[in-house]
């Protein structure tokens, strides 16, 4: 996934400066009368639906369209991408690359790796223009993004370089493996992309990052405190909170406990602080904490696993019946020959856009199991409403049920409140508290549960 792949090394995001948003926190607004619990009781359907009203039409209807725009672009990017991926192996790009691999260097694996590079460049050259509008046009057009052309431009500089680096050492792993393993090339594939996913996870938080944007530990008090209290609550062994300043690229907020086998950071971007009460700050960092809890990073690797071994076994089913057929255009001489990338990356690329529904399930699964986990932890219902209605932005509040299971990878906006409500009309505890859950801390936030 050459853009999900991105997006994946991207989604690590964490936070900014607080400077602000600790000297004059946002109080977290009261909640509609039918989530308040004044009557008595809290129906979760009526509380769910006064919280969506609350939502201006001019401001849903301009998420809708970001969303629904979202589902061509995904579609017209797997086609850019699969003609992109056509034209190297048709005009002979991609073989021509592979001879200027084989005048630069002897061994095979460098010949892999060199080839790789240029493939990562020849691939992000020909996506430029669909990039340019969909990153950067697109973002503007719908207040998203805070980066000039220059600014988006240097980040894609940035991204190019580290692609071709990581790219390159990918794809030379990736033909060590092909050239050693003979027949069974397709099952230590599928183990050794796992292996190369999970070794982004691990680097991610301190080396990539980085690379982006600048990280520094959060010194704001009132929002650390609840923050460290809730994750040592739940296991979580951490010291301080990370910030980056993300709002130099993006209005979005985003927060999340990232890394695995020692680089875990809790993080959170200042988007996030400066736009969200402190209850709204807890519920999203439960949320975060709760995918770590629950092992989500790992589960999720497990399962790109599986579907990478029948995705492999495909590409090894298929690529030499259409490698024989086309030998004379592509001049590929087999599966081992770095020439027949192109091949194999539309073949795998093809098998998980028709799995979108799949992938996308069980993200939107862990996604939800992580809302209950943060509702539990941090015991704030209404924090956690609002949090999701600022993601009214950029995604549509109420798609229906075959839109949200097709092309949805994180729960709707109605279905996260509705959790939220559901949560509150169980605990009355939390009705008449600060911020709508449990005892107040001196900090602004609710105590850990």
């Amino acid at each position: 996934m050459p853009h999900n792949a991105r997006a994946l090394l991207l989604a690590l995001l964490v936070a900014g400066p607080a400077g602000a948003a600790a000297a004059q926190p946002i109080p977290l607004p009261p909640p509609p009368p039918a989530a308040s619990g004044a009557s008595g009781r809290i129906d979760p359907e009526a509380a769910t639906r006064a919280y969506l009203d609350q939502v201006p039409p001019a401001t849903r209807a301009r998420s809708d369209a970001y969303a629904e725009g979202g589902y061509w672009l995904s579609l017209f990017g797997f086609l850019w991408t699969a003609g992109s991926l056509l034209l190297l192996l048709f005009a002979g790009t991609s073989a021509r690359m592979r001879d200027r691999a084989e005048r630069l260097a002897r061994p095979a694996g460098v010949r892999a790796a060199i080839y790789g590079a240029q493939f990562m460049i020849a691939l992000s050259v020909l996506s430029f223009p669909l990039e340019l509008y969909r990153d950067h046009y697109r973002e503007h057009q719908y207040g998203l993004s805070n980066l000039t052309l220059g600014g988006w431009l240097a980040e894609e500089a940035k991204g190019l370089a580290l692609a071709v680096v990581l790219g390159g050492l990918g794809v030379g792993l990736l033909y060590a493996i092909v050239r050693r393993a003979g027949k069974a090339w397709w099952l230590w594939g599928a183990v050794a992309a796992t292996a190369f996913l999970a070794f982004l996870a691990l680097v991610t938080p301190v080396l990539i990052v980085p690379i982006f944007n600048e990280q520094k530990p959060l010194a704001d008090a009132r929002v650390v405190k609840p923050i460290l209290a809730i994750a040592r609550a739940n296991g979580i062994r951490a010291a301080q909170v990370w910030e980056v300043d993300a709002s130099k690229q993006t209005r979005r907020i985003s927060a999340n406990v990232a890394g695995l086998l020692g680089t875990e950071r809790i993080t959170l971007n200042d988007n996030l602080l400066a736009r969200a009460s402190l209850p709204e700050v807890e519920a999203v960092m439960a949320h975060e904490m709760g995918h770590y809890v629950l092992h989500h990073i790992y589960k999720g690797l497990l399962e790109f696993g599986v579907l990478a071994v029948a995705g492999f076994g495909i590409v090894a089913t298929l690529f030499e019946r259409l490698r024989r057929r086309y030998e004379a255009r592509w001049r590929v001489r087999g599966i081992a020959d770095p020439a027949g990338l192109p091949l194999a990356a539309l073949l795998f690329s093809s098998y998980f856009f028709v799995l979108t529904p799949i992938v996308n399930t069980l993200g939107r699964t862990a996604e939800y199991e992580a809302d209950l986990f943060g509702l539990n932890a941090a015991g704030q219902p209404d924090g956690f409403a609002r949090a999701a209605l600022h993601l009214a932005e950029y995604r549509k509040l109420e798609p229906g049920p075959f839109e949200e299971a097709i092309f949805y990878d994180h729960p709707s906006g109605r279905t996260r409140i509705h959790a939220a409500m559901r949560w509150k009309a169980g605990h009355p505890e939390s009705w008449g508290a600060p911020g709508g859950g449990g005892d107040a801390s001196s900090e602004g936030g609710a105590s850990p549960r």
